[in-house]
């Protein structure tokens, strides 16, 4: 829809010199994971011979499965662990090889395990067992996907946007951004300074006020009383000015209404929970142009009509 990816299903680049940004919470959204941030890897690879480049930002749910927190987890995303550590064996180890080549043998691993006759067994308790401790070996800290993750920041500035899941707020940045990105980066890699095991950057990651988890900017302002608007956009305004941008864009609170801006444009809110995950909306992107941003949304469930909706800078709140 974005003109990004090929649509004869070969999952070739078609951006060019395009920065595709995507902000977060691929995990804990189906079955498909490990396929999604193999597809996302490829394109990147690709982009870049091009001039282009694919960003990811990692999120809440991506730092909650890196704490083993699996409770969001379906089924599936359990099982597709079992299949790619299965995958990594045949390609003897390789990572770079298996991870990149997964998004084109994912799909016959997935209908390859469901035609088992074990399959679909009495709960299966022994195969979730096993898919829990194949997640955890690929997501603990130092695990080959928390390695794959730790590549990814948490705080991107791309000119004169920053890109973030939840909200950067003025102590995020007098805090340090790279600070950040390197803390959260070292602990998903399973690195420490001490002896200790390395500790969890809770301002990036933890709270209600950090950067992964922080709704701020993202909740709904008819809920909001005037002076509340205010004190918002005056953080709003602050941070912008201490990280030296235009405007934020954020994820992490789906948007019922679609991809919309407030606070004088400052702010772009993009989660539209298009995830079958999620909401199963309709797929929707922010597509940023000489610094002037516009939402392309699909009508119906057809990506060859596309509803253009374009925004400019005299909307207010």
């Amino acid at each position: 829809m974005a003109g990004l990816l090929s649509s004869d299903g070969q999952d070739l680049w078609t951006g060019g010199e395009t920065v595709l940004v995507q902000l977060g919470d691929v995990l804990d959204r189906g079955e498909d994971e490990i396929a999604i941030l193999s597809l996302l890897r490829s394109l990147d690879i690709q982009a870049k011979a091009k001039g282009g480049a694919v960003f990811q930002v990692n999120g809440n749910h991506e730092t909650m499965n890196v704490e083993g927190d699996f409770r969001y987890v379906e089924s599936g995303a359990f099982h597709e662990c079992i299949d790619f550590l299965e995958y990594l064996d045949e390609c003897r180890s390789d990572w770079e090889e298996a991870f990149v080549s997964w998004i084109g043998v994912s799909e016959r691993c997935k209908e390859d395990r469901k035609m088992s006759q074990n399959y679909w067994g009495p709960l299966n308790l022994v195969k979730r067992q096993k898919g829990v401790i194949a997640r955890s070996m690929l997501l603990r800290p130092g695990g080959l996907l928390a390695c794959e993750l730790a590549q990814h920041a948490v705080i991107l500035k791309v000119n004169d946007w920053v890109f973030c899941h939840g909200g950067l707020l003025p102590h995020h940045v007098a805090y340090g951004i790279e600070r950040m990105n390197r803390e959260v980066s070292h602990w998903m890699r399973g690195l420490s300074e001490g002896e200790n095991s390395p500790q969890v950057p809770f301002i990036a990651t933890r709270g209600y006020d950090s950067v992964v988890w922080n709704r701020l900017y993202s909740s709904d302002i008819s809920d909001l009383e005037d002076y509340q608007i205010k004190q918002i956009h005056a953080i709003l305004e602050e941070t912008l000015q201490a990280v030296g941008a235009k405007a934020m864009v954020v994820g992490h609170t789906p948007q019922t209404v679609g991809v919309n801006c407030k606070y004088d444009s400052s702010i772009w809110r993009i989660d539209v929970g298009m995830s079958s995950g999620v909401l199963n909306s309709r797929p929707e992107v922010l597509e940023i142009r000489d610094n002037m941003a516009r939402v392309v949304r699909s009508r119906r469930d057809t990506y060859s009509q596309l509803q253009i909706v374009d925004y400019t800078n005299n909307q207010s709140k």
